[in-house]
């Protein structure tokens, strides 16, 4: 039960908000009912601004954390299939993993919508969380604890293809006018977008992954597609959680490869009639395909897209 002081400090915090929030620059955009606001340079919607806020002022993290960081529509729920796959191996099998019956935003919480508040229920058992905020928004306590982040990009066409499908699917179930995609382009190619702009988001966690690459692993959607077996190993290695020789020589790191595939997590009844939130479970899973982009965009958009890239990405060491 949330005590009298507890709801005293939530009463305050969300007046503060709601009068900081009227300050900011916003957009009606992406088919959203609700706009979206800009603060310190990344797009939001109200409520996953506010979510981030309280995170910053009152999460906790602890030095064993394991924090899956993303932009969305860049791979987080195979990123989260897999680690929790790979940490919970000893406790389950492909035939008894929590992932068979709940999806896996549900396996492993996002810090800014499920622990913003002090939580006296927090299962550190599985030291598995994840985010999609940007690096200059992580909560300070993040950072001084010491713990592991692991991030994952994709290439920006991929990406908002997949981000596009998204919004649509989503629009669609609140039965709201979904946006078209040469608008959509228009706004993530300026930047403005869910967590975006895009680039600023990925080039955050690439200069801090050069500057702690023994705490932040940086992995991109097409390599781990390419060779999923080796970078699980590398993920694992990294988590603290490496696989052993007679796991390896048993299978191991296959069987999760296998079990997390997009075949195998689209294809359960959770992932296909469950909802998460207010969003139904279907619409999380789209293709997972590389190069998709290219049955949605033209030349002309292809080039564009790539040349923001280059120009946001130039001196970095980064490529997309």
């Amino acid at each position: 039960m949330e005590s009298h002081l507890e709801k005293q400090n939530r009463d305050v915090l969300q007046k503060s908000f709601e009068e900081m929030i009227c300050t900011l620059p916003k957009e009606n955009c992406w088919g959203f009912s609700e706009d979206q606001y800009q603060y310190q340079s990344f797009w939001f919607p109200p409520r996953f601004l506010q979510g981030a806020l309280s995170a910053q002022q009152q999460f906790q993290a602890q030095p064993t954390d394991i924090i899956l960081c993303s932009s969305p529509r860049t791979g987080t729920a195979w990123l989260k299939s897999l680690t929790f796959a790979t940490i919970t191996r000893a406790s389950y099998n492909d035939s008894t993993t929590p992932l068979l019956s709940k999806m896996p935003h549900d396996v492993v919480p996002f810090i800014e919508f499920d622990h913003a508040q002090f939580s006296t229920n927090r299962h550190l058992g599985v030291p598995l969380l994840a985010t999609h905020l940007p690096y200059s928004f992580l909560p300070r306590s993040i950072i001084d604890s010491g713990c592991k982040l692991i991030y994952i990009c994709r290439d920006p066409k991929d990406t908002f293809v997949s981000l596009y499908h998204f919004i649509v699917g989503h629009c669609k179930s609140q039965n709201t006018q979904p946006i078209q995609l040469d608008e959509a382009f228009e706004l993530f190619y300026e930047g403005v977008s869910l967590y975006g702009p895009y680039w600023d988001h990925v080039l955050g966690y690439w200069k801090a992954s050069l500057e702690r690459p023994d705490k932040l692993m940086f992995l991109k959607y097409e390599d781990l597609v390419e060779d999923t077996v080796l970078y699980l190993k590398k993920i694992a290695e990294f988590m603290g959680y490496p696989f052993l020789s007679e796991e390896q020589q048993q299978g191991v790191p296959e069987n999760i490869v296998k079990m997390c595939g997009f075949d195998n997590l689209s294809g359960l009844e959770v992932n296909k009639t469950g909802r998460h939130r207010e969003t139904e479970n279907n619409i999380f899973f789209r293709k997972g395909k590389i190069g998709d982009w290219k049955n949605y965009l033209t030349t002309e958009m292809a080039q564009r897209l790539d040349q923001r890239t280059m120009q946001k990405l130039s001196g970095s060491g980064l490529s997309l």
